[in-house]
């Protein structure tokens, strides 16, 4: 697969070269130059693999030749060792076999290391970009600007990566305290990812990335490498898992159109599932959910896109004023308003309505959610008033509620367990480096490990 700058289709990169040099020269995010799809027989094919099989067989067609068949069938079951649940608020989970009577579902994509869906692009990027620089003997400085679950789902998959230094950028005050805690205790005193605190927001976090992207010299002399959604390696495997939870589904419930909430931020998540329905993954269509910050329900609503400054809210990972994949969702739609709006239905909600849901849900069923989920099933619950039609409504469920322990405790009056994972961390020290948000700052503070 071939892939050009969105901003100009005559710059094009193999896979791996996009993969490591995160933008494309004219600082364009990197798009695949066509979008595969698949005969009926080849897709229920890949709907009775299971998931890691069929990560493999989708990512052969978004690589290049320095991958073989067999590389991305040991990247994906090595990545991908965790389950994919689809469960009911109820308690119950789908079973092709004997479906359970729902029509509803949370697809939970919080059972990876760091308990959040990061953890399905970031391991396998890792792992790709890994297998790259073993052949090549490259080394690689990795700039990634987190909301919250970003930096954490990296640091783990490049931890003690050799030849790879990971700095993460996050905004002081702007995670929750086990995110921070996450963020800042990965590996020991000597480890290849360290922390940054930031002190302004997640949008200056994110600048100070593209900033240094965008500077020639410290691109050079550090060999940089972005980790972000900006980088197609994590918006491609983020496609793996609508696609094979959508024929799961299919499979449970035949001739019922298939609708997927999806709380929002960067739009990365939304991309790889507009992606997933491009390469006939049966999805009728996208619901997206916005906290306050929601510059593209804006979009959807009157077909301007006016970016502006983020807000802190109670689903922080969402703070994002000036989404990085916009422009991919134009690109996939050739720039078409209609085209985008009849396949995304959008809504956005306060912190008041947020926690409002949380305690509504938890007391109706028992089921925990977090801030971000909510707000995702919010705008499920929204969308379907204004559907008069059967349908099977499918909320993605971003972050272990645990996460977010202070917050949600607060709102469900309810202790939660920290997941083993979780408090085994909590018990670390802190290592992390405080500074404002320039880039001669940031550049300095590189220099001191290059």
């Amino acid at each position: 697969m071939n892939y050009h700058s969105h901003s100009d289709p005559k710059v094009t990169a193999r896979f791996g070269d996009a993969l490591l040099a995160s933008l494309a020269p004219n600082g364009g995010l990197w798009m695949p130059d066509k979008i595969p799809s698949f005969t009926p027989e080849e897709t229920a094919k890949m709907g009775a693999m299971s998931f890691a099989d069929c990560s493999a067989a989708l990512a052969r067609h978004f690589v290049d030749d320095r991958f073989r068949a067999e590389d991305l069938t040991e990247i994906c079951r090595d990545a991908y060792n965790f389950p994919v649940p689809l469960k009911t608020l109820h308690g119950g989970t789908l079973d092709a076999a004997t479906p359970e009577i729902a029509d509803e579902y949370i697809l939970e994509l919080f059972h990876g290391p760091t308990l959040a869906f990061k953890d399905f692009a970031a391991r396998f990027m890792g792992r790709a970009a890994s297998h790259l620089m073993k052949s090549s003997g490259d080394k690689r400085t990795i700039l990634v600007a987190t909301s919250g679950d970003t930096g954490g789902a990296i640091g783990d998959a490049f931890l003690n990566q050799e030849g790879i230094n990971v700095f993460i950028l996050f905004p002081k005050g702007g995670v929750s305290k086990i995110q921070e805690q996450q963020l800042c205790t990965m590996g020991g005193k000597d480890s290849n990812v360290r922390a940054i605190s930031i002190d302004g927001t997640f949008d200056d976090c994110q600048q100070l990335v593209k900033d240094a992207f965008a500077n020639e010299q410290m691109t050079k002399t550090f060999s940089l490498m972005s980790a972000n959604s900006i980088n197609v390696g994590r918006v491609i495997p983020q496609s793996f898992y609508y696609f094979w939870t959508s024929l799961q589904i299919k499979a449970a419930h035949p001739g019922l159109p298939i609708v997927y909430s999806i709380p929002s931020g960067n739009l990365g998540n939304l991309t790889g599932g507009l992606i997933a329905k491009q390469m006939g993954a049966p999805i009728e269509r996208f619901v997206v959910g916005n906290n306050s910050n929601d510059p593209f329900i804006d979009y959807l609503k009157t077909g301007k896109y006016t970016p502006r400054p983020s807000i802190p809210t109670l689903s922080n990972a969402m703070d994002i004023g000036r989404p990085n994949n916009f422009p991919r969702i134009l690109d996939l739609h050739n720039n078409d308003y209609d085209a985008v709006s009849k396949v995304c239905w959008g809504a956005s909600f306060s912190d008041e309505a947020t926690e409002r849901h949380m305690r509504r849900v938890f007391t109706e069923t028992g089921y925990v959610m977090c801030p971000h989920t909510a707000v995702g099933h919010l705008a499920m619950e929204a969308f379907s008033k204004d559907v008069d039609r059967d349908f099977i409504k499918v909320t993605v469920g971003t972050a272990h509620p645990a996460k977010f322990a202070d917050s949600v405790e607060r709102i469900i009056h309810e202790d939660l367990p920290l997941p083993k994972p979780l408090a085994a961390i909590m018990r670390k020290s802190k290592r992390v480096h405080v500074m404002p948000p320039q880039l001669s700052a940031l550049a300095d503070y590189l220099a001191l490990f290059a």
